[in-house]
């Protein structure tokens, strides 16, 4: 079937909410290794407008590609997931979304993708770190100019961390690791992440709390920390 377009949609569950690893896992990091030649979409919208923003788009594009959705069930309940009849009837999607609340001049800028956003921004609150959270709502094609567009929002952060809730051998980290380190170097660059594991995760929900509360603070804590986390 060479030059037929296909709008294919997959709806695929993924996000870490204590259920084991087949409840876990779409093996995102599969589908970006067979992204390529702009063949394909990878979102993981984090609101409900971004949601159908992003299927209305799916759905009127003349350009006919595949569109692979990352989401997990909890974000249908989820208060920080909800958006007003007015982002809905309005606006578009958009592949980059940036902190709603970013403290004055923050020193670090978290990067992430999915749900574990909704928990970076929980945490940051909790702690008033200074941070800025951004979330990538779509991991390909990679927006590099609205990511470099939010970047340039926040000059005096000297620090790059990318965070997510798979290990370290699986999940965006992989894929999305060569692009930060082009744009932004890799002196102020971490990844927090779970440890490399055979397995995408734990099977029980006490441990993956553990987990959970061990990711959110490193993301916020020193670079000798995360490394010391990492090593």
């Amino acid at each position: 079937k060479w030059r037929e377009g296909s709008g294919l949609v997959m709806l695929l569950p993924h996000g870490y909410e204590g259920q084991g690893p087949e409840h876990s896992s779409a093996r995102i990091e599969r589908f970006l290794i067979l992204a390529a030649e702009d063949n394909m979409t990878l979102a993981q919208p984090t609101t409900s407008a971004q949601y159908f923003h992003l299927l209305r788009r799916q759905a009127l594009w003349d350009l006919r590609r595949p569109l692979v959705v990352f989401s997990p069930k909890s974000l249908l309940r989820a208060r920080g997931a909800r958006s007003t009849s007015a982002e809905i009837a309005g606006g578009s999607f958009r592949a980059v979304l940036d902190d709603p609340a970013a403290p004055q001049s923050p020193q670090r800028v978290v990067l992430c993708s999915g749900k574990v956003g909704h928990d970076a921004l929980a945490r940051r609150d909790a702690t008033g770190a200074a941070a800025a959270v951004v979330r990538i709502e779509q991991l390909y094609p990679w927006p590099a100019r609205e990511i470099a567009e939010a970047l340039a929002r926040y000059p005096d952060a000297g620090q790059l961390v990318w965070l997510q809730e798979e290990p370290l051998n699986m999940g965006a980290w992989n894929f999305v690791r060569p692009h930060l380190l082009e744009a932004f170097g890799g002196a102020g660059l971490r990844c927090v992440s779970r440890p490399e594991s055979a397995s995408p995760a734990t099977g029980s929900r006490r441990i993956h709390a553990q987990e959970q509360a061990q990711l959110l603070n490193a993301a916020f804590a020193s670079f000798e920390s995360i490394d010391m986390l990492l090593s």
